[in-house]
């Protein structure tokens, strides 16, 4: 049985009243099948059977939705043809098709992001990197009347690049992909939350689109690169490999080529005390802690870990 702890209350006394007996009856039809036939991934524990028909029922209505704000959503009466939409959304996401690539949305640090296949699907551990890095940002925002200067590489859908931005009025923010369209969905993500004045978007390898004039000058370098290894690629989940975009999980032979480049890269455009920070894989943290604290390039790294004691995020200062 796939369920989590808001499963109980998957209708609130709104819900209860708005939908009537026959849609009280539907939904609980339908949460019974998912609750039984639903695989739900660890690395998204916004999800539950619950909450994935609470975002399913409203996308059938016309309203797409993240989980998180479909939680927040009082749930319309369905009429028969809805409930159709809706049985087939359910089949598509019993099938490992992902929720968030369902409704077009997902939730991330406070925002409603835009989400497609162009672009992996923001994660909620990749938040940890997150508040640190706006707390890094923050600091810097107050500490002197300049706006600060933060890049994001790897951006993708353009989540950790907007809550930089979000998070500090101050901010100025650019991020960078390789590939073209997880750039443009970054860009509609960018005018969606009215941050286009802020935010400037750039497709390229890495660093390659910050030339001269951002030598020195960068406060923040963040990254949530790939870094599964290739060869673990194909013992992944369907339900990432079939929809994700491969290259935002592999990180080459050993998962770790895109965290050494970033490591060597990132110190000819950070400004003395400016940060480096990058989001690791399970089991990475330890050797790319100890590769950092013997370089050269940086004077300082501290390391943040989930729940279980793992490092996950790694920041870094620059000399």
């Amino acid at each position: 049985m796939n369920t989590r702890p808001d499963d109980a209350s998957a209708l609130d006394q709104a819900d209860l009243l708005a939908l009537g007996s026959h849609g009280q009856t539907a939904f609980a039809q339908r949460l019974a099948r998912l609750t039984q036939a639903l695989d739900i991934l660890p690395d998204k524990p916004e999800e539950t059977p619950a909450s994935a028909l609470r975002a399913l029922w409203l996308l059938a209505a016309g309203q797409p939705l993240s989980l998180h704000a479909a939680r927040e959503t009082a749930l319309p009466v369905l009429d028969a043809r809805q409930l159709g939409a809706l049985d087939a959304l359910i089949a598509r996401r019993i099938a490992g098709e992902p929720i968030a690539y369902l409704t077009g949305r997902q939730h991330f640090m406070g925002l409603e992001l835009l989400a497609s296949p162009e672009a992996l699907i923001p994660r909620a551990e990749s938040e940890m990197l997150a508040r640190a890095a706006i707390e890094k940002l923050r600091d810097v925002a107050a500490s002197r009347p300049t706006p600060p200067l933060a890049i994001d590489v790897c951006c993708g859908s353009g989540n950790l690049a907007l809550a930089l931005a979000h998070a500090v009025p101050k901010a100025l923010v650019h991020g960078a992909d390789i590939s073209p369209t997880a750039i443009d969905l970054a860009v509609a993500n960018t005018r969606q939350l009215g941050l286009s004045e802020r935010v400037q978007l750039h497709t390229g390898d890495l660093l390659a689109p910050f030339g001269d004039d951002f030598h020195r000058k960068v406060d923040l370098l963040v990254s949530l690169p790939p870094y599964i290894s290739t060869a673990k690629m194909d013992t992944m989940p369907q339900e990432i490999v079939g929809h994700e975009p491969h290259l935002a999980f592999d990180g080459g032979p050993f998962g770790v080529r895109i965290l050494m480049r970033l490591i060597r890269e990132a110190p000819p455009l950070l400004r003395p005390g400016g940060w480096l920070g990058m989001e690791v894989g399970l089991g990475q943290g330890p050797a790319m802690t100890q590769l950092l604290e013997k370089s050269p390039a940086y004077d300082r790294v501290e390391t943040i870990a989930d729940a279980q004691g793992a490092v996950r995020a790694i920041l870094a200062r620059a000399v």
